[in-house]
Formats: C-alpha cells, structure tokens, sequence
C-alpha cells in the first residue's frame, strides 16, 4: 500500500508526519518536529534570516532521511504565514529545491484553513454539527465555521503567536504598553472575523496547534498544588484537553506578569513555548470572549493531517474523503463561475462533451486520470475572463483561475487549469509561455492533449444552450471521426468549427481529425 509523507513549514515549526494507507484509510507511522522560529526575522523585517534559513533546511535534511526510510511514495511540503509575508521567499524555496529535490508549496491563509478543517474532520471523532475550529500558529490565526463537516466560512487573521511576540512584546516580562497595543490589534481583528463569521451558539470549539497544547495542560494544572493528586473531574478535563474560557483569561493575565524561567515551570508550556506563550493565550483569551465561547478542547490533529487526507482522497476513489473531496472542489469551481458572472446554462454543455471526449478517446490521449476534473473546471471556467473584458478575454481567464481561491486545489492545479482555458482562442501552447511557466516541463504534453479536447467541446457548442448537439467519437488506426447528429437548427457551424481544429488535431495526435453527421 502506498505511503504519504506532509511537512508543514509554519512560522515557528517544521512538522512531518508520514502515514500509510491502510484499509482505504490513513494509519500513522512516524512523526517529528523541530521548533526553527522562521517566521520571527520576517514579521520585523520581511526577510527570512539566513539562520532561520540555515535551522529549517537542517530539519528538512533530517525529515528527508525519515522519508526515505519509510520508502514514502508521495509528498508535499507547504510553507505557511511566514513565506507567504517574506520577499526572499523565492530565494528560499530555490535553496530548498537545491538541497532536498522538494518543491516548497506557499500556501494561503484559506487553503491553510480548509486543509486543516478537512484533517480534523476527517480523523477526529464526534466533530460532526456546529463546529468552530481555531488553528493558532506564529504567524497567522485561522478561523473556520463548520457545519455538518462542510466548511461555512473561514478566515485568516496575523494573529500568530511570533508576529505579536516580535512586534510588541520584545521586553520581558510583558511590558504594559506592548499588552494594551497587542490587545487593540487583537480587537481590530476579531472585529474583522465577526463581519466574515456569524457563529451564533455553536455546541464545538476545536483548537488546534502547539500553543492551544500547552494552553489546554497548563489551565488544567496551573491551579493545583504540585504533588496533590488531581480529583475526578480535573483528570477528567485534562485527558479530555478542555480548556474553559474563565481558566484561559485568568492563566493569560498570569503568563503576562511572569518572567521568562517562570513561564517555562509552568507545566506544559516549556522552554521554546514560554518566549511566545504570552501572545498566544492574550489571543485565546480575546477570541473566545469575542465569540461568547465557553472554551475549546485540543485536537493534535492540524495541517498536515489535512495534506494527507487530501493525498489519500486523490489517489484512493474508494476512500471516504474522496467523494468529500471531489464535491468540494466542484462547489468551489461554480462559486467562482458565478462570481465572475458565467453563464452555467452554456458552460455545461462544454463540459458535458469535454468529459464524454475524454472517455471515449482515453488510448489516444493518455492523460492521466486527474485531467479529467481538471478539464471539467475549464470547461466551465473559461469565460470568467470575459468579467473583465471581451476583447482578449482568454489572457484574463487564465489570470483569473491561477489568482482564485478554489478550495480543493492546489497552486499548481490552478496554473494547470488556467492554462487550458488559456489556449481556446487563436493561440496554442508554447513551451516559453508565461501559462506554463511555473508548470513541470512533463506536464506540457498533457496540457497540450487536454487544450485540444476542450477546444473540439468548444467547437461542438456554438452558442447552443437550448439545442445541445449529441456526437460520437470513433478512433481507428490513422484518423478520428467525430459523427454529429443535428439539432433543431442543423450542425453547419459545428462542422465548420471541428474542421477548423483538424491541422492542430494532426499535429498533436499524429491522426486526421473527420466531422462528419450521423
């Protein structure tokens, strides 16, 4: 069965974690994490330091020995809050690129959010209803309203424990004035939260991440003399990771008063944790009052968990993320149709004929699987540009699908995307093309055979909404014919469209292309 590997680059740590797929399910086989603080140069200066660098390349060179111990088949590396906010990010990713062979993926604030809801949705038990998920890392805070496992709204605030740390509370212990500013900036963003989510009662608070960790141990011990034995309930509450709103707000205003060697006896939190703890609990503290929250329980799940269970959705169709996955990303593609003012009435006849072309002629295409929603998201797509203007409106298609948040895919799926619904006009791919300059040189093939059904489904839909042609595709030896029976109107135009295609068809087939009527 094949293995995932997930590495997460947040702002304050690298994280790994590698599972192996068990049962159509994700079973854990190993983890680690080192603590590199790469995000606390940027917030202050906006470069990545090259000791921050130089620590997460060293970890990264150690997660790369665990990966191919346990002969991992896939992965991927996203870095989060801190490389999207620093403009020597570039420089880095090439550097990692050069050391390890990984492709460092920056990631957004909301495709961090919806990466992590999937992990915790997918894998925590009873996360079902009303559910409030908080992910609070170094450099951001995410928040996501969930219902039913289906994400409602999300969103992204710099709230992160290192941002606030580097920016106000640099004097140890925690200067007034830094506190009182930190609080304001804190208030301004849940401010901004509140216009985005409307959580009303919810029955679930899931926190996620180290700080809600050390939060959660540290209310459940922080009133208890050392050696007494914990009662019922607070063993209870402690194996649970329940954290309440009052315990959290009086332990925040006792982290702010401490110095650093106090923080670190605090248990829970430790030596790396107390330099940021601080910030963290102020921003729980805020959030949960904010929100009229009783209080969170801890899941250790996170981002990573999220990567894999995508991982596994996309490789696995019998698996039980993968029909999750599949409507997502499709609901996120007619979000953005609609956005930009597309007419679903005759995009979905292109798309209807996209995918019967790449059925019916799957041995002479050879694309792999996972063109098939791609090709389905152009197909619908290929409009939005038009939003902008008509005239060129394929260059602000392409610009539009790369640039939009379309939860389900990744960066690199977008730019695949876009590109196919770049090339429906007179233009066709080109290897130096600025739409495929951040594609693999092995996917221009693909992109080049994909264009191509899409344009011949483009061809068979001329201005057609309420008279859908139906066709067949036959593929012999030397030539493909595509028989058409008319509509109400006849197929002339059709015809002409799909004789139009018949040089470029030669050229990327090797096969003539006939049309003919049925």
């Amino acid at each position: 069965m094949p293995t995932f590997a997930a590495i997460d680059i947040g702002s304050n740590s690298c994280r790994l974690k590698i599972a192996k797929v068990v049962a159509h399910g994700l079973k854990t086989i190993h983890e680690d994490r080192e603590v590199t603080r790469l995000g606390s140069s940027v917030f202050d200066s906006g470069l990545v330091s090259p000791d921050a660098m130089a620590a997460t390349l060293r970890a990264l060179k150690r997660f790369q020995r665990a990966v191919q111990a346990h002969g991992v088949d896939q992965m991927r590396v996203v870095a989060t809050s801190a490389m999207r906010d620093a403009r020597n990010a570039p420089a880095f990713q090439a550097w990692v690129k050069a050391e390890t062979g990984w492709t460092m993926e920056i990631i957004s604030g909301l495709e961090e959010g919806r990466l992590i809801h999937r992990g915790v949705m997918q894998n925590e038990p009873g996360a079902s209803g009303k559910v409030l998920l908080i992910d609070l890392g170094g450099g951001s805070c995410e928040i996501t309203l969930s219902e039913h496992k289906r994400i409602k709204e999300t969103i992204s605030l710099p709230l992160g424990a290192v941002r606030l740390t580097e920016e106000f509370l640099q004097v140890d212990p925690a200067p007034a004035d830094g506190l009182r500013r930190m609080r304001q900036l804190i208030a301004r963003e849940l401010r901004r939260a509140h216009r985005r989510i409307q959580a009303g009662r919810v029955p679930m608070v899931i926190a996620t991440s180290g700080t809600a960790a050390a939060l959660v141990e540290a209310c459940n011990t922080a009133d208890r003399p050392p050696k007494r034995p914990a009662r019922k309930a607070e063993a209870s509450a402690a194996l649970d990771g329940l954290a309440p709103t009052p315990t959290v707000r009086k332990l925040a205003a006792r982290l702010s008063k401490m110095t650093l060697p106090d923080r670190e006896a605090v248990p829970g939190i430790g030596p790396r944790r107390a330099e940021i703890i601080v910030a963290g609990a102020q921003v729980f503290a805020e959030l949960l009052e904010s929100f009229g929250l009783k209080g969170f329980r801890y899941s250790s799940l996170g981002l990573r968990d999220g990567i894999l269970t995508q991982m596994l959705a996309e490789q696995d169709a019998r698996a039980a993320a993968h029909c999750e996955l599949e409507q997502e990303r499709w609901e996120s593609v007619l979000a953005t149709a609609k956005r930009y003012g597309v007419d679903l009435r005759t995009a979905e006849p292109v798309r209807a004929h996209a995918l019967q072309l790449f059925r019916e002629l799957k041995h002479l295409h050879e694309l792999p699987p996972e063109y098939e929603g791609w090709l389905a998201a152009a197909a619908v797509l290929r409009d939005t540009g038009k939003f902008v203007n008509h005239q060129g409106h394929h260059r602000h298609t392409q610009y539009i699908i790369s640039s939009s948040e379309m939860y389900g895919f990744t960066q690199l799926q977008r730019t695949v995307v876009s590109a196919l619904a770049r090339y429906l006009g007179k233009s066709r791919p080109q290897p130096g093309d600025r739409a495929l300059r951040n594609i693999p040189s092995d996917e221009h093939r693909h992109i080049q055979r994909a264009v191509l059904l899409l344009r011949i489904s483009v061809a068979l839909n001329q201005d057609r909404a309420s008279d859908v042609l139906r066709f067949a595709a036959h593929v012999y030896p030397k030539r493909v014919y595509v028989e058409v029976q008319p509509g109400r109107t006849g197929a002339e135009l059709e015809l002409w469209s799909l004789r139009k295609e018949a040089d470029y068809f030669r050229e990327v087939f090797g096969r003539e292309l006939f049309a003919t009527l049925a």
